[in-house]
């Protein structure tokens, strides 16, 4: 949208973009923009409105709540308004909106002593659609979307396909009249498998769970709603007649648990608003722990009274802010499709964008899987498309925003040929993977020894994408077992390579000889052999040489193996090129055993124990730590909770663990006490 300098017109510029925004959300389900956007373009609005107040007009999307009912389903009246909510996006704002407070509240929160004093409610944002559910005596007999916050969708019939929403309510003290407010929302492993269908019946896929539930939500036969199994929170009591009374919000989410309604179990009460960004900040961290989505924490003053005082303006309480997290999903131009060359010569489609900010970071390229998803999702270079990023995973391109398409913008076609070698790529019968059929690629060359140096592999520092090329094209590597042939003779001579570089290549390519066998066999990248299956074929087996003479039978028996992986493994050391890997491995030293019996070996110190690692050691890299805790007989999660019982933190801990291992009173250990515990199993 092109911006004018004159405050009037555009504020009429971003209400009508709003306006269109908002129908594509609520009434739709098809946004053409993410969240984040949105709520940019509303605080454009309101900055505006702030500095012009003469243009404000009770019509203005900062003074609505929602959008209009959608006219597909009888409207209802709420009791009392449901109304939206104003949000915060870092601990400043978070701050000003409780010193904010401070000038409404002059009792102190029943817990308190002093006016002023404010105990908060931290409850996960559930990114879902708002629903009010009626009860009378008991019986359930209505539920209303939020629409403009007056008067909403009449829903009921496809809200009682909903398990976890009661046809009756439990408990000695039911209510005349109780209407609750709560999040229907879409389990993402069921909206996974509702997308899985769709795939299978060459449909469209849905771009995220809020929007297929919103859809599931407004279908007009319940059975179609049924079949999404869409689940429901409740977290707010919105109006009671003939029932108990409370002072505490948390009292009443007491109420509503006790009388059969589903409340969340993550809720939190807080004592500062330094206590609710800690909660904050490790729910940031591990939102993608749930199986259902978030995007930050809802934040509620718990006194009731306070809340009284505190009031509401025409759209918003002030008792209560949403606490959003960084974005997960943003639009951005598809510049092009190209296509990488894998280790083992699989072809994916990745996505070049505009370098967009989601998830916290710069992304501007994404995967696309394959030939099928790009067909699927239907996108094309030149669309703008909506990416995300969930946490610490590749971004993903989700799908076109297709008002925005140019129009005759053409399909995208898979090529033919290997963009790298020019080699043949064939379609695999029956199967989405396309391959590079020339073995001697050198994309594929350099793909097998990238990811035996990986961290995963043999933790080679230094030997990196674009090292690993370079050494291939100086004529030094072929296949990994070279990687034990680099001398300080040869790697000086090349350019960006000075005395220091060489000599810590060369110390991390000798301390990699020392590595577990089952890394050893991960990093040979042999097909379908992942990193838990060669720890077990490592266990069975004992060394590589009772791997290279055993039938493929043998290999099959061995639990969690299996024929087809156990078949993958006999073709990969019958090929002479990986024998000779083998063999340069063998005369370089390289540790080719230490599998069967090796966790026996030692001293089970840490038998039923958890012990989780955070931050960067310095005897230790973080995975010889947890394969040292394992190896003892303990557990090594990647996240803390009640069952932790230490959290061993180096250098630059996570905040988000030492946080949580403060709430739940875990002992931390520097590295020195994991030595000790790893030796005596006590710190």
């Amino acid at each position: 949208m092109a911006q004018t300098a004159d405050p009037a017109a555009r504020i009429a510029e971003l209400r009508a973009a709003i306006d269109y925004h908002n129908d594509r959300y609520y009434r739709l389900d098809d946004p053409e923009i993410s969240d984040t956007e949105f709520d940019q373009l509303l605080r454009d609005l309101r900055a505006l409105e702030e500095a012009h107040p003469e243009l404000r007009g009770a019509d203005s999307p900062t003074q609505r709540v929602g959008e209009a009912p959608t006219g597909t389903f009888p409207p209802v009246r709420h009791i009392a308004p449901m109304m939206s909510l104003d949000n915060v996006v870092d601990f400043a704002e978070l701050s000003a909106w409780g010193k904010r407070m401070e000038r409404y509240i002059s009792r102190p929160s029943d817990h308190a002593d002093r006016a002023g004093d404010v105990r908060y409610v931290c409850e996960l944002k559930i990114d879902g659609i708002a629903m009010s559910l009626l009860y009378e005596k008991g019986e359930f007999v209505r539920a209303a979307t939020r629409g403009n916050g007056v008067q909403g969708d009449d829903v009921t019939p496809n809200v009682r396909t909903i398990a976890d929403v009661p046809d009756r309510l439990v408990g000695g003290e039911v209510p005349d009249l109780l209407e609750v407010r709560g999040e229907v929302y879409f389990p993402i492993p069921e909206f996974e498998e509702l997308n899985r269908r769709q795939m299978e019946a060459g449909g469209r896929l849905f771009a995220n769970p809020r929007n297929a539930g919103g859809g599931s939500l407004r279908q007009k036969d319940p059975r179609v709603t049924a079949s999404r199994n869409l689940r429901f929170f409740t977290y707010q009591l919105g109006h009671i007649e003939g029932g108990p009374t409370f002072r505490r919000h948390s009292e009443t989410l007491e109420f509503l648990a006790a009388a059969g309604l589903p409340v969340n179990p993550e809720i939190s009460v807080k004592d500062s608003l330094e206590a609710v960004d800690a909660y904050a900040r490790g729910w940031q961290e591990h939102r993608h722990d749930l199986t259902y989505e978030i995007d930050g924490v809802v934040v509620k003053v718990d006194d009731l009274a306070q809340r009284a005082e505190l009031g509401s303006t025409s759209k918003s309480p002030r008792w209560a802010i949403a606490y959003k997290f960084p974005p997960e999903e943003a639009t951005t131009l598809l510049e092009d499709i190209e296509v990488s060359i894998g280790p083992s010569g699989k072809a994916t489609p990745f996505a070049r964008m505009t370098p967009v900010k989601v998830g916290g970071s710069m992304v501007k390229l994404a995967s696309l899987h394959n030939e099928d998803q790009v067909k699927l999702k239907d996108v094309r270079p030149g669309d703008t498309v909506f990416v995300r990023k969930a946490g610490d995973v590749i971004p993903e391109v989700v799908g076109p925003v297709l008002p925005k398409r140019p129009e005759g913008l053409p399909e995208w076609r898979f090529p033919d040929s290997c963009p790298v070698c020019g080699g043949p790529l064939v379609r695999t019968p029956g199967e989405a993977a396309t391959f590079c059929t020339n073995a001697d690629c050198p994309a594929q060359r350099a793909r097998r020894i990238e990811h035996f140096a990986s961290r995963g592999g043999m933790d080679i520092e230094n030997l990196g994408e674009r090292r690993v090329v370079q050494l291939i094209d100086a004529g030094l590597l072929r296949d990994a077992g070279d990687v034990y042939s680099l001398t300080y003779e040869r790697l000086i001579a090349l350019e960006g390579f000075a005395e220091l570089s060489v000599r810590n290549l060369l110390a991390a390519v000798e301390r990699s000889k020392q590595r577990p066998f089952p890394n050893l066999l991960f990093g040979l990248q042999i097909p379908m052999l992942g990193g838990t299956g060669a720890e077990r074929l490592a266990s069975a087996m004992g060394d590589l040489d009772a791997i290279l003479d055993a039938p493929e039978e043998t290999l099959a028996a061995v639990d969690g193996v299996g024929p087809k992986i156990a078949h993958s493994v006999r073709a990969f050391f019958d090929l002479d090129r990986n024998r000779q890997v083998v063999d340069k491995l063998r005369a370089a030293g390289v540790n080719l055993e230490g599998g069967r019996g090796s966790g026996a070996e030692l001293p089970q110190t840490l038998a039923g124990k958890v012990v989780v690692v955070t931050g960067t050691l310095t005897r230790l890299s973080r995975d010889a730590a947890v394969e040292a805790i394992k190896a003892r007989g303990g557990a090594s999660p990647a996240s803390v909770s009640k069952k932790t019982s230490w959290l061993v933190a180096g250098d630059e801990p996570g905040a988000a663990k030492m946080t949580k291992a403060e709430e739940l009173g875990v002992p931390v250990l520097d590295e020195a006490g994991l030595l000790r515990l790893l030796e005596t199993g006590e710190p």
